[in-house]
């Protein structure tokens, strides 16, 4: 089963990751452009970066259902479209509103053709390896996270956010489209001729209690995770960072992500993928008492790579689970349904956390709140630990 094809699946997904998160978490860089180029306060330049996840999780659900049809790459590539003209039309825009309806709506529909189907793609294809291939895959959210904010970064000193965009736009289509055409659907699976794979229905799924307390870890890790992508870079700046060092925070947390990826997929594989959610969990909230005692690059900095650690292994270990729990007979659909939970949390975290420090002009409340939220949601995680096995 884990052939040379596998292998080829493994790695196409881990750039497709990598462009479209990339893309996403590069937000912070142009975060203070968009707020003086248009006059925004920082709880409205939110909403840009909360619209687009709203759309990628809500939508993920639609982009699995059609990969499980379809294909993933046919899907995928037409994600890559979507995203390179969102950058494109973002480039050209005049206020705000086009701003949401571009990067926020047309950025997140990109996303949520390419994220769900490509890792998607890959849990059929492994069996023994299968928390070892979905680690080396997500990690690719950890390397565009590192990389693709750091240069866009560098590349706002040279040129204006307008034409970086441009550029991004077409770094997508040639990267992105290549990557997306060399994914390919496992043998065995629903449509196909030679049967289809073991496991639930979508709606045999959702009935589970397994899934609703699965769903509601995810629906309170959300805020936990997504917070920071928007706030970080701005509360280093705040704190007196310098700009570069600000936004290469987010390049930080990529590096963590990383490390969190490739290394999570041995303790998952022999601790238990559920077991180390829940530890995950624990230690990314934990992470925020690090943010509340920063005042200098390299408290901000410990934090970020703590942050990213947890962060990168708990999006890595989603899918192995869905897999684990549910099967592959629609496990692009059950991923998908399972993100529409961090939608709210990803739209309504980074808003509400620039509302408070509007309101309060620091981000100290944000953090405590955050706290209690992780706490809720590394509970959700071990009550699915009650539930067996549905099947082997």
């Amino acid at each position: 089963m884990e052939s040379r094809k596998a292998w080829v699946v493994v790695w196409a997904t881990f750039v497709c990751l990598a462009v479209i998160f990339g893309v996403s978490y590069s937000f912070a860089a142009f975060f203070e452009n968009f707020a003086k180029e248009f006059s925004a306060q920082r709880a409205d330049v939110s909403w840009i970066f909360g619209l687009c996840g709203l759309v990628y999780f809500v939508l993920g659900a639609l982009g699995g259902m059609l990969a499980d049809r379809w294909g993933p790459r046919l899907v995928c590539m037409a994600g890559m479209g979507f995203m390179a003209l969102g950058l494109f039309l973002t480039s050209l825009a005049q206020n705000l509103t086009t701003v949401y309806l571009s990067y926020g709506l047309l950025v997140g529909l990109g996303i949520a053709f390419v994220y769900t189907p490509s890792i998607a793609s890959v849990q059929p294809w492994f069996t023994k390896r299968r928390g070892l291939a979905s680690g080396i895959a997500s990690s690719g959210v950890g390397a565009g996270t590192l990389i693709l904010p750091v240069l866009v970064s560098y590349l706002l000193n040279e040129v204006d956010w307008r034409s970086a965009l441009q550029m991004m736009s077409v770094g997508v289509l040639l990267i992105g489209l290549t990557a997306g055409f060399l994914l390919e659907r496992a043998p065995s699976v629903p449509g196909q001729q030679g049967g289809q794979l073991s496991g639930l229905s979508l709606p045999e799924a959702l009935k589970t209690a397994s899934f609703r307390w699965l769903y509601v870890g995810t629906l309170l890790g959300a805020p936990v995770m997504f917070i920071p992508f928007a706030h970080i870079s701005a509360a280093a700046r705040d704190a007196g960072v310098a700009d570069a060092q600000a936004v290469g925070l987010v390049g930080l947390i990529g590096i963590g992500s990383l490390v969190g990826r490739f290394a999570i997929g041995w303790l998952a594989d022999r601790l238990g993928r559920v077991k180390t959610l829940m530890l995950m969990q624990c230690l990314m909230g934990m992470s925020y008492l690090i943010w509340a005692g920063a005042e200098e690059w390299s408290i901000f900095a410990l934090f970020a790579l703590w942050f990213g650690l947890s962060y990168g292994s708990i999006v890595s270990l989603l899918p192995a689970i869905c897999m684990d729990l549910f099967g592959g007979r629609a496990v692009s659909a059950v991923i998908g349904t399972l993100y529409t939970g961090a939608a709210l949390g990803n739209l309504l975290g980074p808003v509400l956390a620039g509302q408070v420090f509007d309101v309060t002009q620091s981000y100290a409340l944000v953090i405590w709140i955050t706290l209690g939220i992780s706490a809720l949601a590394t509970y959700s995680c071990w009550r699915i630990l009650r539930y067996p096995k549905l099947f082997e």
